[in-house]
C-alpha cells in the first residue's frame, strides 16, 4: 500500500497463480505446435518457425480475451474472482508473449534484408486503402506499443505517482488495443489462404467480450436503480434496507442520487457505511469482506476500517465514508459523503439474530 514498493509482493496465491498461468501457457505452445507438425505433413507442411509465430500469436489473443473477460465475470459471479486477484501478471504475461510473437515475425519477414527490419515493417506495405492488402502487421505493432505501456506502468509506484484517475485511464487502452488485435488478426487470416477460418472465431472472441460487458453494465444498472430509495421528507437519508438482511462481514451496496455507490457493511451487532471505491484501482469494496476487523478490497487485499475509512497503521490511505443510523430495524445512510478518513459512530443493530 503506502509504505513501500518491492518488485512483486509474492505470498502463496500469487505463486500458484504465476505457476498455474507459465504452466498453462507452456502447455498450449506445446500442444499447438507439437499438433501442427503432427496434422500438417508432406506437402501440407508447416515450418517450425510459422507454427511458433503461430503458436505465440493465438496464445496471447487467447490471453487478452481471457483478461477483458475475467472482470465482468467476477461482476456476475463471485467464484471468478480469485483470477481477478492477479491479473496485473496475466496482464504482463500477454505482453511478453505477444511480444515473442512480434519478434519472431518481424525477424522472419523482414529481418533478411538491408532494410531495418522495424522500418520495412512500416514501409515495407502501404496498401492501407485495400482490405485484401491492408498492412495488419502495423495494427499489431500499435497494439504491442500499448500492451508495453501498461504492463511497463502495471506496478503500484505508477498507480501512486500517476494517481488512480490517471493510471485507470492509461489502463483503459486494453480495449483500444483489443480492438487493433482483432483487426489485426482478422486481417492477417484473410490474407493467408488456409487460415481464413480463423476471423469468425476472432469476431466471436471479440463478440462474447463485448457481450459480457453489457450483461455485466445493464445487471448493475437495474441493482443500482433497485437499490436505495429515499425515505419520505428527507433529501439527503436514504434507506438500505433490512439491517438483519445484511450478512456479518459483508454488505449491501447502495446508490445514491447521482450514481455514487456507498457499501453498507455490518460488523458484529453494527453497521457502517464508506465509500464503495477502493482508492488503489477502483475494486468494489462492498463485494469484499471484513478480515481483522477491516474491510478488504476484492481486488488486491487493500484495507481500512470501516468506522473511519482509514487503512490500518502503518499505512495512511483513506476513503469516504457516510453518516449510518437504524431506525425501526431498517437502514438509514446520509448520501452526503464525509472527507475520507472522517471517524463516524457505527449504528447499533437492536435484536438483529432474532431475525435471522
Amino acid at each position: 500500500m503506502s509504505v513501500g514498493y518491492v518488485a512483486v509482493q509474492w505470498n502463496r496465491h500469487k505463486r500458484v497463480y504465476d505457476a498455474v498461468l507459465v504452466s498453462g501457457v507452456a502447455a498450449y505452445l506445446g500442444v499447438y505446435v507439437g499438433l501442427g507438425r503432427l496434422l500438417f505433413i508432406g506437402a501440407e507442411a508447416i515450418s517450425a518457425e510459422i507454427l511458433a509465430l503461430r503458436a505465440l500469436g493465438s496464445c496471447a489473443f487467447l490471453l487478452l480475451t481471457l483478461t477483458l473477460c475475467i472482470g465482468p465475470l467476477a461482476r456476475l459471479n463471485p467464484r471468478f474472482l480469485p483470477l481477478l486477484y492477479n491479473r496485473r501478471h496475466l496482464g504482463v504475461a500477454t505482453f511478453v508473449v505477444a511480444l515473442l510473437h512480434g519478434a519472431l515475425a518481424t525477424g522472419f519477414y523482414h529481418g533478411f534484408g538491408v532494410v531495418n527490419p522495424l522500418m520495412s515493417l512500416l514501409t515495407g506495405n502501404t496498401s492501407y486503402g485495400s482490405l485484401r492488402a491492408f498492412p495488419f502487421q502495423v495494427l499489431g505493432l500499435a497494439a504491442l506499443l500499448i500492451l508495453f505501456l501498461m504492463a511497463a506502468t502495471s506496478h503500484d509506484f505508477w498507480n501512486r505517482n500517476l494517481g488512480p484517475r490517471l493510471w485507470k485511464a492509461l489502463h483503459m487502452l486494453v480495449y483500444p488495443a483489443y480492438s487493433l488485435v482483432v483487426l489485426h488478426v482478422a486481417l492477417g487470416a484473410l490474407q493467408t489462404p488456409r487460415a481464413a477460418w480463423l476471423a469468425p472465431l476472432v469476431a466471436g472472441a471479440a463478440l462474447l467480450v463485448v457481450a459480457l460487458h453489457i450483461i455485466t453494465g445493464w445487471r448493475e444498472r437495474n441493482a443500482d436503480k433497485r437499490s436505495a430509495e429515499p425515505i419520505q421528507h428527507s433529501t439527503e437519508w436514504i434507506d438500505a434496507g433490512d439491517a438483519g438482511d445484511i450478512p456479518d462481514g459483508r454488505a449491501r451496496i447502495v446508490c445514491a442520487q447521482g450514481g455514487e455507490r456507498i457499501a453498507v457493511f455490518r460488523h458484529g451487532a453494527c453497521v457502517s457505511a464508506i465509500t464503495n471505491v477502493c482508492v488503489h484501482q477502483g475494486g468494489p469494496l462492498g463485494e469484499g469482506r471484513i478480515l481483522d476487523g477491516c474491510v478488504t478490497c476484492p481486488w488486491h487485499g487493500w484495507q481500512y476500517r470501516p468506522a473511519d475509512g482509514q487503512a490500518p497503521p502503518p499505512f495512511t490511505e483513506r476513503i469516504v465514508t457516510y453518516s449510518v443510523r437504524v431506525s425501526g430495524g431498517r437502514v438509514r445512510v446520509n448520501a452526503k459523503p464525509l472527507p475520507p478518513g472522517t471517524p463516524v459512530q457505527p449504528a447499533a443493530i437492536e435484536a438483529v439474530h432474532e431475525r435471522e
